[in-house]
């Protein structure tokens, strides 16, 4: 009897030592590396909305990101050496806030164009981005959904698919480029085939993507809280 016992037990733990870990998921585990890839990206570019924060590292600069984003717009911060601002883009509309202190310096530390009584009439106020100015299409990247993914989800390299793990509670796959040079991105094992949680090359930066479908108010702002400065912004 006490052999049948242990026979049994033994078949019943070679079971669970071989259970699915895909088991209850989504199924992207079980594809290939490429086809991960390819699931992610088309499951990022069909979502409505996203919401994007972290830091990203671009000419040496690190910016600090907490964007919403979706289809026609986006809205959230975005921090520098420079300080932290305010964008928001409703359509073709670009919007900056900030401080006073941001219109008066500039990251090098020199005085800005926008000193004085200019300061402080853009102080907390909505700056309408002028289509012509250089900095609206610099800006105006962090708020659109479809330029700033396509160009943070990128990943250099051969790709592999890596251990499971999880990001901001979901469970996830992990999908590297060269061997994690290239870049490391996990993959939502549940729901939707998200991308959740980025490390981009080089050391670019880190990435977190939530809400992902979660839709946000999005409308322009008042006229007592907009200025429109003109052609160009002010330096800064």
């Amino acid at each position: 009897m006490v052999g049948v016992m242990c026979a049994g037990l033994a078949v019943g733990l070679a079971a669970c030592s071989e259970e699915d870990p895909d088991a209850g998921t989504n199924g992207v585990g079980k594809l290939t590396a490429a086809k991960i890839q390819s699931r992610t990206v088309k499951a990022a570019r069909g979502a409505d909305a996203v919401h994007v924060a972290g830091t990203v590292v671009v000419n040496k600069k690190t910016y600090k990101l907490d964007m919403r984003l979706k289809a026609d717009g986006g809205t959230g911060s975005v921090s520098t050496g420079g300080g932290t601002f305010r964008l928001l883009r409703v359509g073709d509309h670009l919007y900056l806030k900030a401080g006073a202190g941001f219109w008066t310096h500039s990251e090098d530390g020199k005085d800005g164009h926008g000193s004085g009584n200019a300061a402080q009439k853009l102080d907390g106020k909505y700056v309408k981005v002028p289509k012509g100015d250089p900095a609206y299409q610099r800006l105006s990247t962090f708020t659109d959904k479809g330029v700033l993914l396509d160009g943070l989800l990128a990943l250099h390299g051969k790709l592999a698919k890596g251990a499971r793990g999880s990001a901001g509670g979901v469970r996830t796959v992990e999908l590297t480029g060269d061997k994690g040079a290239g870049g490391t991105l996990d993959v939502s094992l549940e729901g939707g085939a998200y991308p959740m949680r980025l490390e981009r090359a080089g050391g670019a930066g880190t990435i977190q993507l939530s809400d992902w479908g979660t839709d946000f108010p999005l409308r322009e702002p008042g006229s007592t809280d907009t200025v429109d400065y003109g052609q160009a912004l002010p330096g800064s």
